[in-house]
């Protein structure tokens, strides 16, 4: 399939080193950490700034809106604005957020800098499309799948993290300690990442206008949102789901066991630079077909042990690492998909598309809650099934390139 509104390539484009590749995945990861602190703290957070234990969801909704939001209007102007520039910016907004939130006593305070940090750290999707603007053509998969392994590192890793610093002191260290990170970053950041200037020429107006343009004419873009979105929101199913499985009567889990097997999930992250090799191989269909039926036997093979045992806790275990395995595939190989449709694109494209990815986690999260309390792991399961399953059909009708 070909883009009808696609820029074309840069006659030359940087040679991304392995050091500044590994400094723009170690960026995506702590920043976008932020993002899930507060997830295993809401209860401590509540409690401490006088919030209703009825609205302590808003401290996680709240950062979830945020992060839309900027998906939608914050993340294309990497396509207006020069790039190093707006992401130093934005970080340094993160860590204003990071600690007005670390200081807050009040729910006010606490809830619009919770806002705050979902808006600011959309930095990370500015980073993305920057390394695969600055890769040349024959390694942009292999550049993305390597920066993208250190943001599913980050959120992977930044609850038990959150959890682990709380125990030994407060919540408040939490924030202050990843404000002064988000410091070094963007000292890090102003000095090492190369100036890149789009050479789109249009008002913040019109670009926000050009979106829906670009997501009615570009059907790359539409079916790898399709694709991300149904994978998401079964990941997000087993996220949301498992805790309250493992906490059950059947596993009888303490929260620090919880966490333990949260961990499980970060080998999945290997699947990254795994992902943006085969792509550049041109193996993207094979291998997003693999990184799907991944994400569905990942619930089928729970159901191979009695509940509570042993054998069953392992295969939940590994069902969580080839979950994560198998969707951090297909989102690497549909980014790389992305970014080929036009340089001065990239920032609005990846808004759009992580704005769909976002939307398929959120109903993915409610849904798999409902399902579970109306039919226990059972029903949730199927429904995680059901939701990768749609997406592989939806695959089968992709034409070959």
């Amino acid at each position: 399939m070909t883009s009808t509104t696609a820029t074309a390539e840069p006659v030359a484009a940087t040679t991304m080193s392995s050091g500044l590749t590994f400094l723009m995945a170690a960026a995506c990861g702590l920043v976008v950490a932020n993002l899930y602190y507060a997830q295993p703290l809401a209860g401590p957070i509540a409690a401490a700034i006088g919030l209703p234990a009825s609205a302590t969801g808003l401290i996680v909704t709240l950062t979830q809106i945020g992060y839309g939001l900027g998906l939608l209007l914050i993340v294309p102007l990497g396509d207006l604005m020069e790039n190093r520039r707006l992401i130093v910016m934005m970080i340094a907004a993160t860590t204003i957020a990071l600690l007005a939130a670390a200081l807050s006593t009040t729910p006010g305070p606490f809830l619009a800098a919770s806002l705050a940090i979902g808006l600011t750290s959309t930095a990370v999707q500015m980073i993305v499309p920057l390394a695969a603007s600055l890769a040349p053509a024959e390694m942009r998969g292999r550049v993305v799948g390597n920066v993208m392994s250190g943001l599913m590192l980050g959120i992977m890793l930044a609850r038990p993290a959150a959890s682990f610093v709380s125990r030994f002191s407060s919540w408040h260290l939490v924030f202050f300690l990843s404000a002064g990170v988000m410091v070094l970053v963007g000292i890090t950041l102003a000095y090492r990442l190369p100036r890149r200037m789009p050479q789109t020429r249009l008002s913040y107006g019109e670009l926000l206008a050009s979106m829906w343009t670009l997501y009615a004419g570009q059907p790359v873009l539409r079916r790898r949102a399709f694709y991300q979105a149904f994978q998401f929101a079964s990941f997000s199913l087993f996220w949301t789901v498992t805790p309250l499985v493992l906490s059950g009567p059947a596993f009888g889990l303490s929260q620090s066991g919880i966490a333990l097997f949260a961990l499980a999930g970060v080998a999945g992250a290997i699947a990254s630079p795994i992902a943006g090799r085969l792509a550049d191989r041109n193996l993207s269909r094979p291998a997003t077909l693999f990184g799907i039926l991944s994400a569905a036997a990942a619930y089928l093979i729970t159901h191979l042990a009695t509940e509570g045992s042993t054998l069953a806790l392992g295969l939940m275990t590994a069902a969580a690492i080839l979950l994560d395995f198998g969707v951090t595939m297909t989102l690497v190989i549909s980014q790389r998909a992305i970014f080929g449709l036009g340089a001065d694109l990239r920032s609005r494209l990846n808004g759009l598309f992580m704005a769909t990815f976002f939307v398929g986690g959120a109903l993915g999260s409610a849904v798999g809650a409902f399902a579970y309390a109306q039919g226990g792991w059972v029903l949730a399961s199927s429904v995680g099934i059901a939701l990768p399953a749609i997406a592989f059909l939806y695959a089968l009708t992709e034409r070959r390139a």
